[in-house]
């Protein structure tokens, strides 16, 4: 019972964290769309914003490692993690609902004043959630050494996370409705800024609570090889990322993985959209992903004791592959759309856990190697892959949906053959590819399996216990 708390605590942090994320990146630019800048002439200030938000989010990407590195150094009573988490958390849900808001209407009175805040609140909310999102999933390999163990809060924290993120898709619409109806006294079904402020103050508090139910209930495990670290410099967080050659492998095959992952699902409302004609369909797929995230990811432990995570990893992007064969026979069928995207999203939190449970583990494999250990600086290679797949994914989109013609008021018949298969290119045929890459990339460079681990781990004890023996404690000779 008492782990099952832990696990659920876990779970609460990471479901809070995904739908603040999720709010962030999917609908900032919906709101400056449909409530901020509606008129005439408004164009001029989304693009501004709309170019300072990718080139803060690049820009940002670089420092992930650095933040690693300064909660690795962090030495506090309630640990390195939790305090961070916590911090992390606070400031960036603030900035979130400054974000979602017209600046007490500097928006239209002083609109470079406006642009100036929301420059330093997007980087503030940035900085800080890097550094919660990094201390929050570091905690994985802090919680034990046990690979089951870490699997099973790997496991609740990527249920937490994909519910977190997947019913922000199914409620963002009726909450916003629900919260104008009752700030502004609107007739139901029209949508106010006061209705957006109110949906984004619940998702920051969302965010703030299970952050800090995650910091009340679980801690950090201390053993001897955990307490093998020095302060680590800016030298020294490059170095642990190099040298940690398992790492670089899995982080190239995760790159191709979650870059395709992230093109395909960006051009999928075009898709319903453009090509479906039926826009409305589209909250079908936030129903199905939420309900298949859950169970895929409660098979994960089995799944990783049957057939351990290489052949996961690998058996997930072929199932994915099956997924988008579907998509490339459906064309405007809706039913086979939507069996795709069930064959599609049900092995990604698969992938994703066998990719996080196996960078946890890399934490040892670099200890081994560079004699130190380096838990957050490791951690953070992944949402720093993450974040880099998402902005260059952001690039593509937008010119993809401009030459295929998807753009306005246009209609599936207005698409021209030739912008369906533009348009065919980037959504399928180039992640198809990718997929393929990245598979081969784990299978063949990937050697740090469950096994191995244990074995790693067995050797750093052997060699820290003979490095921690003094000659007091030696039995004397004869």
């Amino acid at each position: 019972m008492f782990q099952l708390k832990k696990y659920i605590s876990y779970a609460l942090g990471t479901f809070g964290h995904d739908a603040f994320y999720n709010t962030l990146s999917i609908y900032f630019m919906m709101f400056l769309t449909s409530q901020l800048f509606t008129n005439s002439g408004d164009e001029k200030m989304v693009g501004i914003v709309t170019t300072m938000v990718v080139v803060i989010r690049v820009g940002e990407i670089m420092f992930d490692p650095m933040i690693g590195g300064i909660v690795d150094n962090t030495t506090t009573r309630w640990g390195k993690f939790r305090p961070w988490i916590m911090i992390g958390s606070v400031v960036a849900a603030i900035g979130l609902i400054f974000l979602f808001s017209d600046y007490f209407g500097l928006a239209w009175n002083s609109p470079i004043f406006y642009l100036i805040l929301v420059a330093i609140t997007f980087l503030t909310i940035d900085v800080f959630y890097s550094f919660s999102d990094i201390a929050l999933w570091s905690m994985l390999p802090a919680v034990s050494l046990d690979n089951k163990t870490r699997t099973k809060f790997g496991t609740a924290s990527r249920i937490g996370s994909t519910l977190g993120a997947q019913i922000v898709i199914v409620i963002i619409t009726p909450a916003i409705l629900l919260f104008s109806h009752w700030i502004s006294k609107v007739p139901f079904g029209q949508q106010t800024r006061a209705g957006w402020t109110g949906y984004v103050v619940i998702v920051a508090l969302l965010c703030v609570g299970g952050a800090l139910i995650t910091c009340l209930n679980i801690k950090e495990e201390h053993n001897l090889i955990r307490a093998n670290v020095k302060h680590t410099t800016v030298s020294d967080i490059f170095r642990a990322i190099v040298r940690n050659k398992q790492l670089l492998w899995i982080a190239a095959s995760y790159f191709l993985f979650a870059f395709s992952y992230v093109v395909t699902n960006s051009l999928l409302m075009y898709y319903f959209t453009y090509r479906l004609g039926d826009a409305a369909a589209y909250t079908w797929v936030g129903v199905i992903t939420c309900i298949l995230g859950v169970i895929s990811v409660s098979l994960f432990p089995a799944l990783e004791a049957l057939i351990q995570r290489k052949a996961i990893y690998v058996g997930g992007i072929a199932f994915m592959l099956i997924g988008y064969v579907i998509f490339l026979f459906a064309g405007q069928n809706l039913a086979l759309v939507l069996v795709a995207v069930a064959f599609y999203f049900f092995p990604y939190p698969l992938i994703f856990l066998a990719t996080l449970m196996t960078i946890t583990d890399s934490v040892e494999y670099g200890q081994l190697i560079n004699g130190v250990r380096n838990e957050s600086v490791t951690l953070s290679v992944r949402p720093l892959i993450d974040k880099l797949a998402g902005a260059a994914s952001n690039g593509i989109v937008g010119i993809v949906a401009v030459v295929a013609g998807m753009t306005g008021n246009a209609k599936p018949a207005d698409i021209t053959a030739g912008g369906v298969a533009q348009f065919n290119m980037f959504m399928f045929y180039i992640p198809i590819v990718l997929l393929i890459i990245a598979a081969i990339i784990f299978y063949t460079k990937v050697t740090l399996t469950e096994a191995k681990h244990a074995e790693i781990v067995a050797e750093l004890r052997t060699r820290l216990k003979a490095k921690s023996t003094t000659p007091t404690e030696t039995a004397p000779t004869e």
